[in-house]
């Protein structure tokens, strides 16, 4: 199965579903990765201020973060090749990335609209 890995910029916490203003976005990349991860996806996310380790561990990731810098986040890797640069994937391209595409039984679900006392932390604000 190929692994999948996720690098994202710094978010105030590991899901980045805090706070006030929550980005739909975010709130979709969730629910498709603990749906896909649920199934046995090999699939890591490494946030930019809770993980840092794993930027400068990844040299494919240093070189991506000289020529480009921040802006260019997130970053898809699978098996150590970039696959997708600047946006989340969606559930359909997490499902061909992780191998599943072919699996009828891994269905889809609805995915939650992000509202604004929505999120892991409540509305008292970032973790």
């Amino acid at each position: 199965m190929p692994t999948i890995r996720v690098y994202e910029p710094a978010l105030c916490c590991n899901t980045g579903l805090c706070g006030p203003d929550v980005s739909q976005d975010l709130v979709t990349f969730n629910a498709d990765l603990d749906h896909l991860q649920s199934r046995g996806a090999d699939i890591t996310r490494h946030n930019l201020a809770n993980d840092p380790d794993a930027f400068a561990r990844n040299p494919i990731v240093m070189n991506y973060l000289q020529a480009v810098g921040t802006d260019g986040l997130p970053l898809v890797l699978v098996d150590e090749v970039t696959v997708m640069t600047g946006r989340y994937p969606d559930r359909v391209t997490l499902t061909r990335l992780a191998g599943m595409a072919d699996r009828p039984d891994l269905g889809l679900i609805a995915v939650p609209k992000a509202s604004a006392d929505a999120g892991s932390c409540g509305s008292s604000g970032c973790c």
